[in-house]
């Protein structure tokens, strides 16, 4: 593959090395995965390490989708409060995966240690932060679901996210212990080397054009060749194609735009001084964190529109910054990119099961650090006997979003007046 400009500050500063492979077609594989990003590299670690051959496919770079463009907060849980999570799942599974998602940061961060991916993990926990008072009465009530259940979230005044942020503009927080921040296209290469450590084989640059039936087994056609296998996982969420029919039907696709400034130093010791990462309460979203490097990077739902330095995107973010560090001062943006996230009516990720032997995980409702990780655990589980009644939430066949093409040109159209007018 030809050398390709960074997707975003992630791609060109991530210590791990990318992987760059052709494709291999000589040998049936017990699962063969489409995509290489958190769902499907995750997938052919744990698969591997159950000893099965499994081999990734990615049409592009490993990360190039969502997951190389992702925020990097590695959240607990699901956007929605536990209480929500269970009226949704029922009382076998919605207790279950709350239990399961609670713990999965703890899992992302076991699986970084345990393979010493260089991927700028940090553990200091996430601030969800109240944008106004109507968000921090929906905080409140959210830590007391957290404190029946034992755990780590503590609640914060004004003056206490004050501190812990550097700025006067937030009505209160949550401050999850659970939580932290890492380089996502970093973790993306670290579970590459550890899934090719493990006997897993991968091949970029090699884009799935057709999946079908060949006697006992699966027949993945590409432009490069064919790989034959007794599985197949679809790991492409919001970057999903037309590959299997219908699938991109089931969730509504929306944008999230971030613009990184250069290295700040002593400048911005004060914002985020702990290494927490931030995300609020609005209803179009924002997000804040700081880099290794001391670049703070800012980001929303919606498109980039223009570039890090000219355009309605940077207007938005230097008025951002304003608003919430009014001593901070100018700054300069050197990198701004967004990605796609796929969102559920009820905020909640499926497994669904296309055919026998073809399975995705889809809709992750941008938590997908978490969510990919647990889900490619849970993909290899199914696929070494485990009774699909004990997954993290039940097994489901696509159904149709009818409103989804309409609604996202609406959000679209939302995200970009947000922008514009937060950028006034």
């Amino acid at each position: 593959m030809t050398a390709a400009e960074p997707i975003s500050l992630w791609d060109r500063t991530a210590e791990e090395r990318d992987v760059e492979a052709p494709l291999d077609t000589g040998r049936v594989v017990d699962v063969a995965i489409v995509g290489g990003g958190f769902t499907g590299l995750s997938t052919a670690l744990h698969c591997a390490e159950k000893g099965l051959s499994a081999h990734v496919i990615e049409a592009e770079r490993l990360g190039h989708g969502g997951s190389g463009r992702n925020v990097g907060l590695v959240n607990a849980a699901a956007w929605l409060p536990p209480a929500q999570v269970r009226a949704a799942l029922g009382g076998t599974y919605g207790p279950r995966f709350v239990e399961r998602f609670s713990a999965a940061p703890a899992y992302v961060f076991s699986l970084i240690e345990r393979h010493q991916m260089r991927c700028e993990a940090r553990r200091e926990g996430t601030i969800h932060a109240a944008h106004a008072p109507s968000g921090f009465r929906d905080l409140q009530s959210r830590h007391a679901e957290w404190q029946r259940l034992g755990e780590p979230v503590d609640l914060l005044g004004p003056a206490e996210v004050a501190a812990m942020t550097g700025s006067p503009a937030f009505h209160g927080g949550l401050w999850d212990h659970r939580a932290g921040t890492i380089n996502p296209m970093g973790y993306v290469r670290g579970l590459a080397r550890a899934a090719l450590a493990a006997g897993a084989k991968i091949s970029t640059g090699v884009r799935a054009t057709k999946i079908a039936r060949d006697g006992d087994h699966w027949r993945v056609d590409t432009d490069r060749g064919a790989i034959t296998a007794r599985n197949v996982v679809l790991g492409t969420n919001a970057y999903t194609d037309r590959l299997w029919p219908g699938l991109t039907g089931g969730y509504t696709r929306i944008g999230y735009f971030q613009l990184a400034t250069e290295p700040l130093g002593a400048q911005a010791d004060a914002i985020l001084p702990g290494g927490q990462g931030l995300w609020d309460t609005g209803t179009i979203m924002r997000s804040l964190r700081k880099d290794a490097g001391g670049r703070l990077v800012i980001g929303s739902m919606g498109r980039m529109i223009g570039t890090a330095q000219a355009g309605l995107s940077r207007r938005w973010a230097a008025r951002q910054m304003r608003a919430m560090f009014p001593d901070l001062g100018p700054v300069d943006f050197v990198e701004g990119w967004d990605g796609d996230i796929a969102m559920t009516p009820d905020h909640l990720p499926r497994i669904h099961v296309l055919a026998p032997g073809v399975y995705t995980a889809i809709g992750y409702n941008g938590r997908g650090i978490t969510t990919g990780t647990v889900f490619g655990q849970a993909m290899a589980d199914l696929l070494t006997d485990m009774d699909p009644s004990e997954l993290p939430l039940p097994v489901s066949s696509p159904v149709r979003v009818a409103t989804a093409p309409v609604m996202e040109r609406l959000y679209a159209l939302a995200f970009a007046a947000n922008q514009a007018m937060r950028s006034l």
